[in-house]
Order: C-alpha cells, then structure tokens, then sequence
C-alpha cells in the first residue's frame, strides 16, 4: 500500500486528532478509505485544480495506477500545521475563502447516492426527508418548526469545517479532509459555529464572526438538525451522562436569531 502511493520505505507516523486513524507516511496522510472509490477520484481531479488563495488545501491522491483506494486506504497530501483551539472565526473565514474558489464547480452526481448517517442528518435538516422520524428526539421537531425558505444558491462546501483547519506561524491556514455537500456556502459556517457552541465551550460572541452572513439564524437551525439527526442515527445520546443538554444553549440562540 505505501509502495503503491510512492512512500515505499517510509515508516507511518500516527498523526494525532481526528479519529485517531491517520498516519504521515512521508509527504503524505494515509487513512482509511471512508468514501466511496467514485468519491474519491472525484475529489482527487476536482481538488489538483482548486486555486487556492489564502488557504492551502490537502489534494487527495490516486495511487500509481490510478487507484483511490489501495487495500482500504486512501492518501492526501501532508499539510504542516495543528488544530487552534477556540480560532472559530478563523476557521469560518478560511471557509468562506475555501468556498469562493468552488463557488463555480458542478454538482457531483454521487451525493444523491449517499446514505451514511451525515448524508442522511443533511437531508432531514433541509427538509429533504421528513423530521417526523425523529419526534421524539430533543428539540428537533421545534426547530424543525422554526425553519423558513432560504434563497441562497447552493453549491460544493465543506460540511466539517471545524476540526479540519490547520493553522501554522508562517504558512497559510490548511483545509484538510473535505467533506463534500451541496448547500449555500454559509451553511459551513453554521456547523463550525454549532459544533463550538455544543462542544467546544463557546458562547454568543461567536456571533460576531458570522454577523455578516444574512439570515444566520436558519442556516443555524439546519446545522443543529444536522448534528443531532447524525448523532442519533450514530446511536449516540443526545443527552449525557449527567443528564445534561448540551444542545440547550446554541438551539436558543437559534431562536433567539429568528425570533
């Protein structure tokens, strides 16, 4: 596998974050495959023309038959640079920089074949399939209640923007593990700003790095549905252990946005 991705002789490095399944072989992250192969050398040709200003973005790779995936792993490049604790506005800026470069790229026909539970929770909370599934769940049949039409155009954006930055002294912010949707861009920055109010301990300031963004309160709700649909399905509780909401505080800001 490493021979096939042209690091033969390296010796793998686990990298720490994320799942804790990567590793740097060399110039290039190995992991495994958790798209599918059309997926892949989709985002393997789509990523080797993205322009990047501002950002540096991690390209897939093909293995040396052109292969996405060799035994189970696929590889990007190696970016340099470590995850900012609490730069969400940083990485909602880098988003939108991300995000200008794909404003023009075509819709790829395998999102409509997608069925893991991120896909699925994506659907639900653009009203694609039905919140009914889910009424017993806490707070997502009121927000499901609260959402009203968007008129933003969608178009390709990174659906886990959050941990997926990377930033570094010198060097320009990394974007890495794209996660590929078709929504309006600022959707993106809704889920940075609901993965840090559920989980990463940020309050309302928040709100300022995306205060420029119309509308802001319903793409949020539709983040907040995204997460906890995907959680859900994930077979994981909304609720923790100590009985606990942590989803409280960022779905009342949401209402608060669109009240």
């Amino acid at each position: 596998m490493l021979a096939a991705f042209g690091a033969a002789g390296s010796r793998p490095i686990r990298l720490k974050g994320g799942q804790g399944t990567s590793w740097r072989a060399g110039d290039i992250v190995l992991k495994p495959a958790q798209a599918g192969h059309d997926e892949l050398t989709w985002w393997a040709t789509t990523s080797a023309g993205v322009r990047c200003d501002g950002f540096r973005l991690a390209k897939q790779l093909l293995a040396n038959d052109g292969s996405a995936v060799v035994a189970g792993w696929s590889a990007t490049d190696f970016l340099a640079g470590e995850h900012g604790e609490r730069r969400w506005p940083e990485a909602v800026a880098v988003g939108e920089r991300l995000h200008a470069a794909l404003r023009d790229l075509p819709r790829p026909g395998f999102l409509d074949s997608r069925t893991d539970p991120w896909s699925i929770g994506d659907r639900v909370a653009w009203d694609e399939l039905p919140a009914a599934r889910f009424a017993g769940a806490p707070h997502i049949p009121r927000l499901a209640a609260a959402r009203r039409p968007v008129t933003a155009p969608s178009q390709l954006m990174h659906g886990d923007l959050g941990g997926n930055v990377l930033f570094h002294d010198v060097l320009t912010p990394a974007v890495i593990d794209f996660a590929p949707y078709w929504r309006p861009a600022a959707f993106a920055s809704a889920i940075v700003v609901a993965d840090a109010l559920v989980w990463e301990g940020a309050d309302a300031w928040i709100l300022a790095a995306v205060s420029h963004i119309e509308n802001f309160g319903q793409y949020l709700i539709r983040a907040l549905i995204y997460r906890m649909v995907t959680e859900l399905l994930l077979g994981r509780s909304l609720i923790d252990g100590a009985s606990r909401d942590p989803h409280g505080h960022a779905v009342e800001l949401a209402y608060a946005l669109v009240s």
